[in-house]
């Protein structure tokens, strides 16, 4: 069996599943292509396979500046938040206590004890920068590929300063061709060709061919929104990220 490894083995390995060469399946290849595009559009919504954890780096530029926002790829589906633009675990300023704390050593880590004190300290005082300060605030929506960062820019934000950006991506099919092999890939994008078949034989229905064979466009299609509810039904209660996954 050929396994498939690109777009165009996918469409044959589909072709193949519902009865070419042997049959004619009556289905152009634009609407072949249409259908591939749908299989990986809803496979890439709801497969957790077919997402993956990143930390975009971003350098500010004037125009960012100016626009207040920074621009992310199109591949990105969800931002869940920003690194924190000023590391509140440290500081220069001698009468910031954080910056005592380390000066004249108060915490002895060698001592029994010491590094769980030192570090329920270190979260009292996180505890108490997020009460005061908060958090940056941002906006994303995939569709604009920007990112609104509710800071103030020029100050907290300047150019060519960083940001990181912690986000999910989608697992590109092209470079990491295995995409085309996966299960539930296979098995929508074929029930959607036969859905697309069946559609468009159900004009002919009832029609008679030599020989006495009759066309039934009907069942086909039938059967074919049945196995498609199957799949996304199967796909969407075992391998979705629950609703509530992405937060920020």
């Amino acid at each position: 069996m050929a396994v498939p490894n690109s777009r165009q083995t996918l469409i044959d390995y589909c072709l193949r599943t519902l009865g070419e060469p042997v049959l004619e399946v009556n289905v152009d290849e634009d609407q072949v292509s249409d259908r591939i595009d749908e299989a990986l559009q809803f496979y890439q919504e709801y497969h957790s396979d077919a997402i993956y954890k990143v930390y975009h780096k971003h350098q500010i530029t004037a125009a960012d500046v100016t626009n207040e926002y920074i621009d992310i790829p199109d591949a990105v589906t969800t931002v869940q938040r920003i690194f924190p633009l000023n590391d509140e675990n440290s500081s220069i300023n001698m009468f910031d206590a954080r910056y005592q704390i380390h000066l004249n050593d108060i915490f002895d880590l060698r001592n029994a004890g010491a590094l769980s004190n030192y570090y329920q300290t270190q979260q009292y005082m996180s505890t108490i920068d997020l009460l005061l300060n908060g958090t940056e605030q941002v906006r994303f929506n995939r569709h604009m590929n920007r990112l609104y960062i509710d800071a103030d820019w020029g100050e907290d934000l300047k150019e060519n300063d960083y940001v990181i950006v912690d986000a999910y991506r989608i697992v590109d099919p092209d470079t990491h061709t295995d995409v085309y092999n996966d299960m539930f890939l296979k098995r929508y994008a074929v029930a959607l060709i036969k859905k697309q078949w069946g559609a468009n034989l159900i004009k002919f229905e009832g029609m008679q061919l030599p020989g006495g064979v009759t066309l039934n466009g009907r069942q086909l299609y039938d059967d074919a929104v049945t196995e498609i509810a199957a799949v996304e039904e199967q796909m969407q209660l075992k391998y979705e990220m629950p609703p509530d996954f992405f937060m920020g």
